[in-house]
């Protein structure tokens, strides 16, 4: 049995049409340029495959960009590749992401019947003018139709993204698209709700530095974010990581094992990777991957035993449980508090971080059993140190305090 696990990234980086707010390496592309696009994918999977012969693929993700506007006999070969070329693991967790009206019926169910098993749906808002306001190129009557058509092709693990904080938007707006989502037959088993960012080269960051984007200012912001989790908290959703909630066993695996620091292949153009503390991405240029998909690797970097603790930390305190510090002894040699001592003092003298004892939490004990600020179980490995609820409000200020 292997016990090294893998996870694979496809990046596909064309779209229909850029949103405003989209800041990732992805354009409109002819239907020409993206059969050698997947062409070359197939080549630096199949070519790369050596290379991971030891390793058993437990998840994979197909991103973007928008994959759905690939055409569906590319993403067969792409799937069926990698079942002839990797060790995929029995169950894996094959995710790919499609946007409303990009995808008929008869081609989820061919995507069904390839391996694909999670569908990631752009809906962003359930309001036709929010959509238009942010350069979605779909409605949400086309959004209902491609949810339907998911479920009869025979998707039972489906996440809905939506967006909060859109120009023009008010907290009854958005909390009528998350009730609009809900009540949808058959709801998703996984939300992830964010909050808009500006980010820099967008249209939206040009409209910004003129102020002439009217977005919902902190306050309003902070009540939509207030909104989402009691809502979603009602209806029986877990937040498990700060922008995702889940029905109990449809948190999303691939995702927990970028925050868990879990090994990981990119392929495709600015795929980045984590490979036994090797930090590594493909180049960003489109010409360049089609004429060598195998020779674009750049930006390798061996982490540090410092930039790993910093890592553990930033990224395992998205997740609500937190990280685990008998892991953390496994992997350095050493308590957090150690490394953090003062650090992790502070925050608990401000609740905005708790220590808890995993079993009593998995037992049903709301919270778990919280420790001092000493830290005196850090010997038993079920201790862990997680963000409090207000904690996870503010948490890329405690987050940044990890930066060693």
């Amino acid at each position: 049995m292997m016990t090294n696990e893998l996870k694979l990234y496809f990046h596909i980086p064309f779209c229909i049409r850029k949103c405003y707010y989209c800041d990732f390496l992805s354009a409109p592309g002819d239907d020409e340029t993206k059969r050698q696009y997947m062409k070359a994918l197939l080549a630096e999977t199949a070519g790369s495959a050596s290379r991971y012969a030891e390793y058993c693929i437990t998840s994979i993700f197909i991103g973007g960009g928008t994959p759905s506007v690939v055409p569906t006999e590319c993403m067969e070969e792409l799937l069926e590749a990698v079942g002839s070329h990797y060790h995929l693991a029995e169950g894996a967790e094959i995710t790919m992401e499609v946007n409303p009206g990009t995808v008929r019926p008869e081609e989820l169910l061919r995507l069904r019947r390839a391996g694909v098993n999670r569908l990631s749906i752009g809906l962003q808002s359930a309001h036709n003018e929010e959509l238009a306001a942010i350069g979605r190129i779909h409605t949400w009557e086309q959004f209902e139709e491609s949810f339907a058509a998911a479920r009869e092709a025979g998707f039972d693990n489906i996440n809905v993204d939506l967006m909060s904080a859109l120009p023009g938007q008010t907290l009854s707006l958005y909390t009528d698209s998350l009730r609009k989502v809900l009540a949808l037959n058959r709801p998703p088993e996984h939300i992830s709700a964010y909050s808009l960012i500006v980010e820099e080269e967008t249209p939206f960051y040009e409209k910004w530095e003129k102020g002439e984007l009217d977005i919902p200012d902190e306050d309003t912001d902070r009540l939509m974010y207030q909104e989402t989790k009691a809502i979603l908290a009602r209806e029986g959703y877990r937040r498990y990581e700060i922008s995702n909630y889940a029905k109990e066993g449809y948190e999303c695996r691939h995702n927990c094992g970028y925050w868990k620091r879990k090994n990981y292949v990119g392929f495709g153009i600015g795929a980045a990777s984590l490979l036994e503390n090797v930090r590594f991405r493909n180049g960003s240029q489109l010409k360049v991957y089609l004429e060598n998909p195998l020779g674009c690797r750049e930006e390798i970097q061996p982490l540090s035993e410092r930039e790993q603790m910093e890592e553990f930390f930033f990224l395992g305190l998205r997740m609500t449980e937190g990280i685990d510090c008998g892991e953390f002894e496994k992997s350095f040699g050493c308590h957090p508090e150690e490394v953090y001592g003062d650090v992790i003092k502070k925050n608990i003298r401000d609740g905005l971080l708790r220590y808890y004892v995993a079993e009593e939490q998995t037992a049903g004990k709301a919270g778990g059993g919280v420790l001092d600020g000493n830290g005196k179980e850090k010997s038993n490995s079920s201790t862990r140190l997680a963000l409090t609820d207000r904690g996870l409000d503010v948490s890329n200020y405690v987050m940044a305090q990890f930066l060693l």
